[in-house]
């Protein structure tokens, strides 16, 4: 069974070519008297990003775009009790005039996704413009508004960036840090500007409040980065990545992932070298979930059967096949995917090992003060106190 195999980030490239046997169509099995083993409920982190998109915001977004998958990387390795958690990030925007001023001038750009493709293009389509910021009423949205896990031991966090007073707005920031809290959502505040000044605004009392951390960066700092001689394979294997991906559903659905998949790509690239190569190995890895879009996640994860989807729901490469050339497809598909992950991995290795030296023979210079630089500590840390271990 397709079920018991497990081509993500601890995947050997072959590995799973012997486990599926490309010779063996029935790997996948669509016995209609065979029904998916049960999926046992795993892990979650949760995060909802709360940005401030005010006029003079454009630095932090640009540090957002640039640092997104470097940030999601953090978990990249993370386990509890054995089992690899389900992320899930949600993505919000306040503090821009053109916003309704009858809700807090807020919007929810999207609900908790595991779709961080979509959480790219959103990123890569904020604009900024001035307004009120009021992070009271944001940070109650956000508690209030979104599907949290119910699980005492799932990590939930919001994570506000801004540079105005904390105090701004109608909604309490003290109400709503310990409504968030007492929801088990722990509340990460960075400030845009000097750390005493967040301190006085009252930023650094709103994460205390909810048992998280302050921060503060420079929100126009250009993004140091660090170019790699992997960088251009990485870039090249993910593109070849993207060849894998199987996609089911609505036809229009079905051109959305693929497109916004290569389209994403192209925004990292475009951000920053190393953001791409940062990309590469989240797709890599088993963080980048893509089991309701791609048939490939979907059979390995148990969510949907062959013989159960209608024709119109097939790609075009599936139609016209019996349900046997459909599996040998599959199965071919999940073997290429592993092999190509097994070198993203093993590149990414040698990457974050040149990056590390390179870090550290900068040192003198200072500690980069960036929005990424103000989670990744953090971020381990908070998912350590719900038990969550990291391999490196």
């Amino acid at each position: 069974m397709l079920a018991s195999l497990c081509f993500r980030s601890s995947l050997a490239a072959l590995g799973v070519i012997a486990v599926f046997g490309l010779n063996s169509p029935s790997a996948i099995s669509d016995d209609p008297a065979e029904k998916p083993a049960p999926v046992s409920e795993a892990p979650k982190i949760e995060i909802a990003i709360l940005l401030d998109t005010s006029n003079s915001m454009d630095g932090l977004i640009n540090q957002a775009k640039a640092q997104l998958w470097k940030i999601v990387n953090e978990f990249a390795t993370a386990e509890r009790d054995g089992a690899s958690p389900e992320l899930r990030v949600a993505l919000y925007e306040y503090g821009k005039s053109s916003l309704a001023p009858g809700e807090g001038y807020l919007r929810q750009i999207t609900s908790l996704t595991d779709d961080l493709d979509r959480i790219s293009e959103e990123l890569f389509a904020l604009t900024t413009n001035g307004g009120d910021e009021y992070c009271g009423q944001v940070i109650a949205a956000a508690t209030k508004g979104l599907d949290w896990s119910s699980a005492n031991n799932d990590l939930k966090l919001i994570v506000i960036a801004g540079n105005e007073p904390f105090t701004q707005g109608s909604v309490d920031y003290k109400v709503a840090c310990k409504a968030a809290i007492a929801k088990g959502v722990i509340i990460n505040t960075i400030f845009c500007g000097p750390e005493e000044e967040g301190i006085r605004t009252s930023w650094k009392d709103g994460a205390v409040l909810a048992d998280g951390t302050y921060s503060h960066i420079d929100q126009n700092q250009a993004v140091a980065t660090i170019n790699t001689p992997y960088d251009k394979e990485l870039s090249a294997l993910s593109g070849n990545l993207n060849k894998t991906y199987v996609a089911f559903g609505a036809k229009k659905q079905r051109q959305r992932f693929l497109q916004n998949q290569e389209a994403q790509d192209s925004n990292a690239a475009l951000a920053a070298p190393a953001a791409a190569a940062e990309r590469a190995q989240f797709k890599a890895g088993g963080l980048y979930d893509n089991s309701a879009r791609d048939l490939v996640d979907a059979i390995d994860k148990n969510k949907v059967r062959l013989d159960e989807l209608k024709a119109e729901e097939l790609p075009e490469e599936l139609k016209g096949k019996s349900t046997e050339e459909q599996k040998e497809v599959l199965a071919k598909k999940a073997a290429e995917r592993a092999k190509i992950q097994a070198r993203i991995q093993e590149l990414s290795k040698q990457r974050n090992e040149y990056v590390a030296g390179e870090r550290k023979r900068l040192a003198e210079d200072g500690e980069e003060n960036s929005l990424e630089g103000a989670l990744s500590t953090t971020l381990r840390r908070q998912a350590e106190s719900r038990g969550f271990q990291f391999s490196e």
